[in-house]
């Protein structure tokens, strides 16, 4: 049988580089090497895109990131001659790829960018479309047509750099205490709690070197519950899970460097009929938001039984303490099946998009 050949692509432009390394180790180490022949394409923090040797992610960790190999052999793919993975150079032809796994977390990899460039080029990928990435991404837009939805999002602000962003509207409006966050990133990067008017001016600096546009948030008493979503037309649910942080609140160092930063319950303590809801209301999250392939949607529960949504990641962490993957596996789905079915997903998707007309 003849192998599917995958192109992963990983690293990026964003905060979330190394992040996206973790998680594409995992996802490569889980591919049936019976089933699916890899082409890892590393995208280093000037953009560049470079062929990387089959055993370069086995050197990667939090601390200690392995190089990109300094070769001319960038690529980029092309629709002449279908799908082909070619060199800048035009020297060296990877050849034919059946589907694309972007691993990219953060701008330039999660919020339509990618997608875009993918689609152009008429190649089969794994996750959301264009539209689905782009409103993922962006908290503002996301919470805006969530609310309009009349789905529970809790109340928030929106700053451009150009604004006036003053501490006593917001405390007004808001009540304290509340978080800033860049409009257009994940990992919790660039996000502060700020329960004072003295951490509130070096808030909005943070929030601002990662985005031209920043969210202020309410902030919400509650459990932090996910949820994951797979498939395309008829999405469905896993079971939920719970994030306990031992931080101030489930920060970058919470999720990816501090061992003792968090613990997850899974599945998440809801009776079973708080569990449907969260489900059916992930799921409602995602087809609102045009979402397709996968998605983390991530709640608040309130003392008083209330979900609030938090924000839907369309490319969630795959990395060893990732929450998409263990909720699948605890809902019946290894962690090589999750991955395998991603990719049917996107290839379907794909075909089902080649049958439309494109002319009158």
């Amino acid at each position: 049988m003849k192998k599917i050949k995958v192109a992963v692509l990983f690293g990026g432009k964003s905060a979330e580089h190394e992040v996206s390394i973790q998680s594409a180790k995992n996802v490569v180490t889980s591919l049936d090497k019976d089933t699916y022949e890899v082409i890892l394409i590393g995208i280093d923090q000037k953009g560049d895109w470079h062929v990387c040797p089959p055993k370069y992610l086995l050197s990667a960790s939090f601390s200690h990131q392995a190089m990109l190999p300094e070769s001319d052999e960038v690529s980029f793919i092309t629709k002449s001659g279908g799908n082909n993975l070619i060199t800048t150079s035009g020297q060296g032809n990877i050849g034919t790829v059946d589907v694309v796994f972007p691993v990219l977390h953060g701008p330039y990899g999660e919020d339509g960018s990618m997608q875009g460039l993918l689609k152009l080029a008429d190649v089969p990928f794994v996750g959301s479309g264009v539209l689905g990435s782009a409103v993922g991404m962006d908290k503002d837009v996301s919470k805006r047509l969530l609310r309009d939805a009349g789905l529970p999002v809790s109340n928030f602000l929106v700053f451009h750099k150009s604004d006036d962003v003053s501490f006593d509207k917001i405390e007004e409006e808001l009540g304290l205490p509340f978080f800033v966050k860049p409009a257009n990133l994940g990992s919790s990067v660039g996000v502060s709690k700020v329960k004072n008017k003295e951490q509130f001016q070096d808030a909005i600096k943070e929030a601002f070197l990662y985005d031209v546009k920043i969210i202020v948030e309410q902030s919400i008493e509650g459990r932090e519950v996910e949820c994951s979503v797979l498939g395309n037309d008829t999405p469905i649910a896993s079971v939920a899970g719970e994030i306990k942080a031992s931080h101030e609140f489930y920060d970058y160092d919470a999720k990816y460097l501090d061992e003792n930063g968090a613990v997850m319950k899974i599945p998440a303590d809801l009776s079973p009929e708080k569990m449907k809801e969260i489900q059916e209301l992930a799921i409602k999250v995602f087809k609102t938001l045009c979402l397709q392939g996968m998605a983390r949607i991530d709640f608040f529960y309130t003392p008083e039984g209330k979900f609030f949504v938090n924000e839907a990641n369309t490319i969630p962490g795959f990395t060893n303490i990732s929450m998409y993957p263990k909720l699948w596996e605890a809902s019946g789905l290894s962690y090589p099946e999750l991955i395998g079915k991603l990719i049917q997903l996107a290839i379907e998707r794909h075909k089902q998009e080649k049958e439309l007309k494109s002319s009158r």
